[in-house]
């Protein structure tokens, strides 16, 4: 929880702004043409790609490089297997009903984000700080004993590297079957979340630290208002609902989230400081 009156480093009208910044033409983003695909993607996956890498710069700094990166391969390696077995698979599914499946997925993705990201920019949760989880992974990294098993000289370091990007990449690959097979371009999607993940990973290995300067917590706005909009449209598409305007009405929905999320932003501030000067006013009222 947030002190009262502790600065907010994320302001979500920076966020929406960045968002408007982006300039993709409206007919570009109801259709979900190819650049809303790969800009839709690539951020959702970015913002996966800073939490996996945080960990396994943690391990490997603390333990040792070798290990941490025999778990990045491993997990690359399950999830490679999972996306070749489920890719084909969702093919076979009727359009309508994938349609439905993936937009109540996306939207309960989306609701999540969108909720911690209003949390945290009302005051009401702590921000997603990298560089205070980065320190939690050092810290119980150094408690961790030395084991090696199966060839690997440091146990802990694979086992959490492989975690961490194996949860991490479940998600990004989530994002990519999802939004390639609705719009019938995987080989799209899997290209922006690979130039996420390799624009993570290079910007990881330069700078050697946890990447704290990424605006994460916006990101998370921005992509939540985006999983949450397009959830809510394919889900009523594969309902059976018919939006006015058809496609025309996406970038709508999109704005109408937005403006709805940061309403409830501003809402919530303004009651967080209202507590927080009843009780200062009943704390003084106490001492006196």
């Amino acid at each position: 929880m947030v002190e009262p009156g502790a600065k907010l480093p994320l302001n979500v009208a920076t966020g929406l702004r960045a968002w408007s910044r982006v300039g993709l033409p409206w007919a570009t983003i109801g259709s979900m043409g190819p650049g809303a695909l790969f800009l839709a993607v690539f951020l959702a996956c970015a913002v996966e790609a800073v939490e996996a890498a945080t960990i396994v710069l943690a391990m490997g700094a603390t333990r040792g490089w070798r290990s941490a990166l025999f778990g990045v391969a491993a997990g690359i390696c399950v999830l490679a297997v999972l996306v070749a077995v489920l890719g084909p698979a969702l093919t076979v599914v009727p359009l309508r009903v994938l349609r439905l499946v993936v937009g109540g997925l996306l939207l309960i993705f989306g609701l999540q984000w969108l909720r911690k990201a209003i949390l945290r920019a009302s005051g009401f949760q702590a921000m997603h700080d990298e560089a205070g989880i980065f320190a939690t992974e050092v810290a119980e990294a150094r408690r961790a004993k030395r084991e090696s098993r199966l060839g690997v000289p440091d146990w802990y370091a694979f086992t959490v590297s492989f975690k961490s990007v194996l949860l991490e990449g479940l998600e990004v690959a989530f994002i990519v079957l999802t939004f390639g097979t609705n719009q019938d371009d995987i080989p799209l999607a899997s290209a922006a979340a690979l130039a996420a993940v390799i624009v993570v990973s290079v910007a990881a290995i330069l700078v050697r630290a946890p990447l704290a300067r990424v605006p994460e917590n916006t990101l998370k706005f921005i992509v939540g208002v985006m999983l949450t909009a397009f959830g809510t449209f394919w889900g009523a598409e594969g309902a059976g609902a018919e939006w006015p305007g058809g496609e025309r009405a996406l970038p709508i929905l999109v704005i109408a989230i937005a403006g709805y999320a940061y309403a409830l932003v501003l809402l919530l501030r303004t009651r967080r400081r209202s507590y927080a000067g009843r009780h200062a006013g009943t704390a003084t009222t106490g001492t006196s």
